[in-house]
């Protein structure tokens, strides 16, 4: 039998090296294809809030990623978590959320989460997929998210030293936690310059997601 297909929907490309490096090391059987509009980004960040129009978009990208032979979907820009759901709706195979697989993971994980998003909308979309599925299992952690201004714009400007101390700053100010979660895919690159802290525990959206999409087909 072979290899699932699994298509990958970026809203930027800074999400790309991430994911398929994550893919490459935990699930290289995996066959991925890639989607990109960068222009949803821009957009979301320009009208502030979700809105149908961008529904619609996601929704088409997740019919066409289908059409074209997809066994599961990943999206891998956070921000856009209702018009995400709207596309696990329209579809019968499997859709993640970029965050999905992470945020159950940092549920079991303990009950003081943190969070560091580069894409300031994600902050408002991960806090309540958060309390949602805190609410799924009839918990209520304390929940701490954070902007780190600039990180992202160094990123696309190919000042990735200076976006990995940004983050690496940022998790060092978070004292109080469990589990720091990091929100953006392009994030991940910075889990090397995060000093570990005995007993908390730091997660990437990329390793999470590959490891819940490869427990869906693989035995």
């Amino acid at each position: 039998m072979p290899s699932p297909r699994i298509a990958l929907i970026h809203a930027t490309a800074l999400a790309h090296e991430p994911i398929w490096e994550a893919f490459s090391r935990l699930w290289p059987k995996a066959r991925t294809v890639n989607l990109t509009d960068d222009s949803l980004s821009e957009d979301l960040a320009d009208a502030g809030e979700l809105n149908p129009g961008i529904t619609t978009r996601i929704v088409n990208l997740a019919r066409y990623a289908a059409d074209g032979g997809a066994e599961g979907i990943l999206f891998t820009c956070s921000g856009f978590g209702s018009t995400i759901d709207a596309a696990k709706k329209a579809l019968i195979i499997p859709v993640l959320k970029p965050d999905e697989a992470m945020i159950e993971e940092a549920l079991s994980c303990g009950t003081r989460i943190a969070g560091l998003a580069s894409f300031l909308p994600t902050i408002v979309s991960l806090r309540t997929e958060l309390v949602a599925a805190a609410a799924a299992q009839r918990i209520s952690p304390q929940i701490e998210l954070r902007h780190v201004p600039g990180a992202m714009e160094a990123l696309r400007t190919g000042r990735t030293e200076e976006h990995d101390a940004a983050i690496a700053r940022a998790a060092q100010a978070l004292t109080n936690y469990d589990v720091l979660i990091l929100a953006q895919f392009s994030m991940a690159r910075a889990r090397a310059a995060i000093a570990d802290v005995r007993g908390r525990r730091i997660l990437t959206s990329p390793d999470s997601a590959v490891t819940k999409l490869r427990s869906l087909f693989v035995e």
